[in-house]
C-alpha cells in the first residue's frame, strides 16, 4: 500500500501514516486465526480429535495467545486422561487462573458453538503448522540478517550456527507417520530373497574380512557402526583398510572424513596398505629396486577408486551432515568413515559438558545414517580403564571404555574394539592361538545378530589388517621388524605403561 495524503479544513495535504502491514514498512506475521478458532472448537466437541492433532500442533503453534493459553488447557486434561468439552476446559483455565485473560467462559462457548464437526482437523492443523514453521523461519532469518550486519561477528561461526538452529527447527517440527505392516513384510521378503540368491549371504556393503562379514553379513544400511580402541591399536589402519577393501575391490564409493591427518598422510597409508612398501619408506623416498616396481605396478589400483577423502579439522556435526548428503546425491557413496568422532563438535548449541555434546554428536550420526540409508562407521577413542586392568584379564576392552558418553553405546548399532594382545606382551589367548602379528576385533554389541571376536592378521609394516590366510601369501620386507610409531594426536596423552614400541605405522 502506497502512502496516501489527506485534506484538512485548512486545504492542506497532510501525509497519513503507512497501515501496520503497508508492505512498504512491515509485513503481517503468517497467522490463520480463524482455522485456530475452529480447531479448537472440534477438540472440545469430538473426545478422539485431540489423539488426531497432538502430534502436529503445541502451545506455540497458535499466533493467538489466549489461544495459546486454551490448547494448553486442553492438553493439560489428556494428558491427566480428563474428558475434554467446554465445561471441562473453562474449569482447568479457572484453575490455571487464565479464564478471564482468554475472554471468559462465553468466549470458549463460542468456539465450540460455531463448529458443527471435526471432520477435517487434520486438515486445519496442518494450516497451523505450516503458518507456525513460516513465523520460525522468519525469526530465524531475522536473527541471522542481524548477526551478519555484526563486523564482530565471524561468518563461518555464523554460517554453523545458523546450519545447526535450522536443522534443530526442521527436526523439532519433523513428524513421523505410522506404516502399516504389509508393505514393510514386502520390502523385508524383498531383502530376504535377493540374498538367497547371493552365495555369500551378505545383504550389506563387504567389509573384505571374511569372517567379520560372516558375523555382520556386511555393513548394513542405516546403521551406525562404532570402531572403538586405545591409542596405538590401528583403528585407523584397520578404518582404511576397510575403506580399501570396499573401494578398490568392491568399487563401492567410499567418503572418509579425517578430522586428525591430512589426505596427503591418508594416501600415503593408502599407498603403503596396497603396494605393499613399509611407510617409513613411502615417508624418505628410500625404495628398493623391487619396491619402485611394486609402487608401478599396485598404483593402478588406487588410481580412479572412489574414495573421497575431506580432511576439515574440527568439522561440525552440522557440516558433516551438509558434506554427507552432498555426496551421496553426485558421488553415490554407499558407506561414510569418520576418523575421529571426539574431534567432532556440534556448534550451534550450548552445552554443560563435553558428554552432553558428544551424545548430541552420536544421536545425529545415527540420524544421518537413517535419513540417507547408509552405514556410517565412527571411531572412537576409549578411556584409560583398559589400562588398569590386570594382565590377567587380557586388557580386554569393555563397552563402559567408550570415551565421555554412554551415548555412544546406546546409539550404535554395533561396536567394534580394535585389540592387540601382543601389545601388552600377551601371545596366546585362552584357547592357544598364537596372538604375534595377529589384531583381535571385538563385535561387543551387534544389535542384529551375533557378538564374538574375529581374528586378523596386523602388518603394521603396510598399515594394514588381512584375513590371516591372505597374510600368508604377504611378502615379508627385507628389514621387518615391526614397524615404529610416530604419536598421534590421539596418543600424546598416553604413555605406553610397557615401555615397549607399537607395531602401528610411522606416520
Amino acid at each position: 500500500m502506497a502512502e496516501s495524503t489527506k485534506t484538512t479544513k485548512s486545504g492542506q495535504n497532510v501525509r497519513k501514516k503507512p497501515t501496520p502491514i503497508d508492505p512498504m514498512y512491515a509485513h503481517l506475521q503468517p497467522q490463520a486465526v480463524d482455522v485456530e478458532k475452529v480447531v479448537l472448537g472440534a477438540l472440545m466437541i469430538d473426545k478422539d480429535a485431540f489423539s488426531v492433532v497432538s502430534e502436529i500442533l503445541r502451545p506455540e503453534t497458535f499466533y493467538e495467545p489466549n489461544h495459546q493459553k486454551i490448547y494448553n488447557a486442553v492438553q493439560a486434561l489428556n494428558m491427566n486422561e480428563m474428558p475434554v468439552d467446554i465445561m471441562t476446559v473453562t474449569n482447568e483455565l479457572q484453575k490455571e487462573g487464565t479464564l478471564e485473560d482468554v475472554g471468559g467462559a462465553p468466549y470458549v462457548v463460542d468456539l465450540a458453538a460455531h463448529v458443527a464437526s471435526s471432520a477435517h482437523i487434520e486438515y486445519h492443523a496442518k494450516i497451523l503448522q505450516q503458518k507456525f514453521m513460516a513465523r520460525e523461519l522468519i525469526s530465524f532469518a531475522s536473527v541471522v540478517e542481524t548477526k551478519a550486519f555484526d563486523a564482530t561477528v565471524d561468518v563461518d561461526d555464523l554460517m554453523q550456527e545458523a546450519e545447526g538452529s535450522l536443522f534443530e527447527l526442521s527436526q523439532k517440527n519433523m513428524r513421523q507417520d505410522y506404516t502399516q505392516i504389509d508393505p514393510v513384510i514386502r520390502q523385508a521378503v524383498d531383502i530376504l530373497q535377493k540374498a538367497s540368491a547371493n552365495s555369500s549371504g551378505l545383504t550389506g556393503i563387504p567389509s573384505g574380512f571374511t569372517k567379520l562379514d560372516d558375523i555382520t553379513s556386511g555393513w548394513q544400511k542405516s546403521d551406525l557402526v562404532i570402531i572403538a580402541g586405545r591409542p596405538a591399536m590401528g583403528k585407523t589402519s584397520f578404518a582404511l583398510s576397510i575403506a580399501k577393501n570396499i573401494a578398490v575391490d568392491y568399487r563401492n564409493p567410499v567418503a572418509f572424513f579425517s578430522l586428525e591427518m591430512n589426505n596427503v598422510q591418508l594416501v600415503d597409508r593408502l599407498i603403503s596398505n596396497v603396494c605393499e612398501i613399509e611407510g617409513k619408506k613411502i615417508m624418505n623416498g628410500q625404495l628398493a629396486r623391487d619396491e619402485w616396481e611394486r609402487l608401478d605396478k599396485n598404483l593402478a589400483k588406487l588410481t580412479g577408486a572412489p574414495i573421497y577423502i575431506d580432511d576439515t579439522p574440527g568439522m561440525s556435526i552440522f557440516e558433516l551432515r551438509t558434506k554427507a548428503r552432498r555426496l551421496v546425491r553426485e558421488k553415490d557413496v554407499k558407506v561414510i568413515m569418520i576418523d575421529y568422532m571426539q574431534l567432532m563438535n556440534a556448534s550451534g548449541s550450548r552445552f554443560q559438558n563435553r558428554q552432553e555434546e558428544v551424545s548430541t554428536i552420536s544421536r545425529s550420526l545415527k540420524g544421518l545414517a537413517k535419513e540417507l540409508d547408509i552405514p556410517i562407521i565412527a571411531l572412537s577413542q576409549l578411556n584409560r580403564s583398559v589400562e588398569t586392568r590386570d594382565k590377567a584379564e587380557g586388557k580386554r576392552p569393555q563397552l563402559s571404555d567408550l570415551r565421555e558418553s554412554g551415548a555412544i553405546e546406546q546409539d550404535a548399532d554395533m561396536v567394534l574394539f580394535v585389540h592387540r594382545p601382543e601389545y601388552y606382551h600377551l601371545y596366546e589367548d585362552e584357547k592357544g592361538n598364537d596372538l604375534r602379528g595377529k589384531a583381535q576385533i571385538i563385535i561387543a554389541k551387534h544389535r542384529k545378530g551375533a557378538t564374538g571376536d574375529v581374528l586378523l592378521a596386523f602388518q603394521g609394516q603396510y598399515t594394514r589388517f588381512a584375513n590371516p590366510e591372505d597374510a600368508m601369501l604377504a611378502p615379508l620386507p627385507s628389514d621387518f621388524g615391526g614397524g615404529e610409531i610416530i604419536s598421534s594426536r590421539l596418543n600424546q596423552d598416553d604413555n605406553d605403561p610397557f615401555g615397549m614400541p607399537s607395531l602401528e605405522t610411522p606416520f
